[in-house]
């Protein structure tokens, strides 16, 4: 499992359409819970813990505050983004706001922290010069939300965002801040991925070591036709049609891996609230351990199962040993006897065979990309190009 080694554990998604506005008091109002409700069990989670006192941090388009299911729960960080746009802006929050309100509908009494890291152009396509100057600003921004996160307090991150192409790539400071939290104790999940439908392809930050990879799951317990089918999934949580918060005001119904991820980063909430001494490691064994496991067993398309909240939350209180940590290397110094071979020294290449591999390279280069621009011909209409940040992983904007 991957938390044995600190292991890896949401991508595109269709809106489905909205909910007519819903009355509500000045005070905080509930989201309202549909057949969710019922597949986590929580009711019976909820009435052992609501997340008290525990802080999850939501890296997603910004939180509007003042959303009747939102106020005086969210504390909003920094905007590592730097877009310009500002809250009050209809393109400011949207997929943000909704999955706040998804991890306060599992664990109400918990505090949001928001840190603003994408935008709500879930399809935007950036030119080399723009992705340069993202890349010489240092850190992206998820990993700078990731830090801030981890220093202001959180318990959890939930990160319902990622990158759905086939060229997907791994950046290393996303991966050191992941395995910063871990060391700090701070759980961090992410959404697997919508492109199950499509591509397919591999999705971060879910792929990382130390992530708890979400799979969103359909009403009575199968995969989500979009939800990422993949090795690093860890759990399921529902991500079909879930009553989410709209920045605008009122409800709409969202799909995705990215609201089974809010779910499921509630859910750690409620534990945490139960043993706040629980660590990352615990946490991904107790998910693992307590959920409606699929015929057969664990596989690819929703991990070890579909996450069973009640069940969770108990054995949070009694959790099985941390096996964790760094470890002391007690073998020998060195492999072999040094002989004083610089590092840089090898063989020289064939180069009869470097050719012949570099022409089948190329052969097989065109041959990808040609699939790549085929298979993306026939995606949805509202999806479009592969050169992209990090984008929410559902909903579309309507």
């Amino acid at each position: 499992m991957k938390f044995q080694t600190l292991r890896a554990t949401c991508s595109a998604a269709a809106l489905t359409g909205l909910l007519s506005a819903l009355a509500v008091t000045p005070a905080q109002a509930a989201t309202p819970v549909g057949w969710e409700g019922a597949a986590l069990g929580l009711s019976a989670a909820q009435n052992r813990s609501q997340g008290e006192g525990v802080t999850v941090a939501v890296l997603d388009t910004g939180v509007e505050v003042d959303h009747p299911a939102l106020k005086g729960r969210v504390t909003t960080g920094p905007d590592f983004r730097e877009d310009g746009l500002k809250p009050g802006n209809p393109k400011w929050g949207r997929h943000g706001t909704a999955m706040a309100s998804d991890v306060l509908k599992v664990a109400p009494k918990a505090e949001i922290l928001s840190v603003r890291v994408i935008d709500d152009e879930e399809n935007e396509e950036l030119d080399r010069k723009e992705l340069e100057e993202l890349r010489q600003r240092g850190e992206s921004p998820v990993a700078q939300g990731i830090r801030y996160a981890v220093e202001h307090g959180a318990d959890v991150i939930s990160m319902s965002l990622g990158d759905d192409d086939m060229l997907s790539s791994y950046d290393k400071d996303e991966s050191a801040a992941v395995a910063y939290a871990a060391r700090e104790g701070v759980t961090v999940l992410a959404s697997a991925g919508n492109s199950g439908d499509v591509l397919n392809g591999g999705s971060y930050p879910a792929g990382y070591a130390g992530v708890i990879s979400v799979a969103a799951a359909k009403p009575g317990g199968g995969r989500a036709d979009f939800s990422t089918v993949h090795t690093y999934n860890d759990v399921a949580a529902p991500g079909v049609d879930i009553a989410s918060a709209n920045n605008t005001g009122g409800y709409r119904s969202v799909d995705g891996t990215s609201p089974a991820c809010a779910l499921a980063a509630g859910v750690v909430a409620l534990m945490r609230a139960e043993n706040p001494k629980l660590t990352p490691s615990q946490a991904n064994d107790v998910l693992i351990a307590t959920t409606h496991r699929p015929a057969g067993g664990g596989n690819a398309m929703l991990g070890y199962g579909l996450i069973n909240a009640d069940a969770a939350v108990k054995a949070a209180a009694s959790p099985p040993k941390d096996m964790t940590g760094a470890v002391a290397y007690k073998g020998n110094k060195h492999l072999a006897s040094p002989d004083g071979t610089p590092k840089t020294t090898h063989p020289e290449l064939d180069q009869g065979l470097w050719m012949t591999g570099l022409v089948a390279a190329g052969g097989g280069l065109v041959l990808l990309i040609g699939g790549v621009f085929l298979a993306r011909s026939g995606r949805r209409s509202d999806q479009v190009g592969a050169a992209h940040l990090m984008q929410p992983q559902g909903p579309y904007p309507g």
